[in-house]
């Protein structure tokens, strides 16, 4: 089976053009063997490219765990990458269907000829609580007092990291928990992390970002991401992030995030608007892997 190695701001998948390749029947068992950094090509996860009767192409994500995920937002951008350079549907403004329906995304070439930024219509917020989903009461969950009962007895990190004990939860098609710090280089992400990822009042897990503000049109964030772990970025996760910003009043609505792997530029106009969100995407590598697992 022929593979693509592609990342988006370092947020690293395993692509298969499924037009062209037989994947085996048990795509998760796929997913965690080839994700594996140690004893596989290493990845965030695998991402299938499909053919769709409704859009250019159709994309499949599925966790470094095998769990399969609604949606990817630098995944997505690496799919229109490979579509477009891999001969699929060589346009400038392709439409690909997703677990979160089907998106628009606008190709940026260099002078190759190869596409190496991509902006995408990432579709409106999801904003009811029980949409998202969560627990917490409340049509919607912005800045909403930390629960006491997550880090009982290990609550030092809060003073560490300067936490601000409340949280915003927004939904872009997955679903996303924004808390705010001063510094986030101080939170313990890898402990932090999979406690809020598997918190009671989340019922299907949730993605875990910490934010720290540097001005109304500038943030800084770290992500663990549900199924996978601590990863260098989140496009889904940028666009929660710049909603919350809106919602809670911390910044405007044209923001850049600086997440480990590189920055990310995003824009909620209004209310009712789509996020739109621009970022690189990048081919690493092809190889061949065992379709038995």
């Amino acid at each position: 089976m022929r593979f693509t190695k592609m990342h988006g701001a370092g947020n690293d998948y395993v692509y298969v053009n499924a037009f062209q390749e037989r994947l085996p029947e048990n795509i998760p068992a796929l997913a965690q063997v080839i994700s594996d950094r140690h004893t596989g090509v290493g990845s965030d996860g695998l991402i299938v490219v499909c053919p769709s009767e409704v859009a250019d192409a159709r994309m499949r994500m599925f966790n470094a765990d095998g769990s399969e995920s609604e949606m990817c937002g630098n995944g997505v951008r690496c799919v229109a990458k490979l579509v477009h350079d891999h001969g699929i549907a060589a346009k400038p403004t392709l439409k690909i269907e997703t677990g979160r329906g089907v998106l628009t995304l606008q190709l940026f070439r260099d002078a190759g000829g190869k596409v190496e930024r991509v902006r995408v219509d990432m579709g409106p917020p999801i904003l009811a609580a029980e949409k998202i989903p969560t627990t917490f009461p409340g049509e919607r969950v912005i800045d909403v007092p930390f629960p006491d009962d997550l880090f009982p007895g290990n609550t030092e990190w809060f003073a560490d990291c300067g936490l601000d004990p409340r949280m915003t939860c927004v939904s872009m098609g997955n679903p996303h928990v924004v808390l705010y710090c001063a510094d986030v280089a101080r939170v313990p992400l890898e402990t932090v992390g999979p406690r809020l990822e598997q918190a009671p009042q989340f019922p299907r897990r949730i993605n875990v970002h910490f934010v720290q503000v540097n001005g109304p049109e500038e943030v800084t964030m770290r992500t663990w991401e549900r199924g996978s772990g601590i990863t260098l970025a989140c496009g889904t996760g940028a666009c929660a992030v710049a909603v919350a910003g809106v919602l809670s009043g911390r910044t405007h609505r044209r923001v850049l995030a600086h997440l480990p792997g590189g920055d990310l530029a995003l824009s909620w106009e209004t209310d009712d608007a789509s996020v739109f969100m621009t970022g690189p995407a990048t081919e690493v590598f092809q190889g061949d892997w065992p379709i038995s697992v």
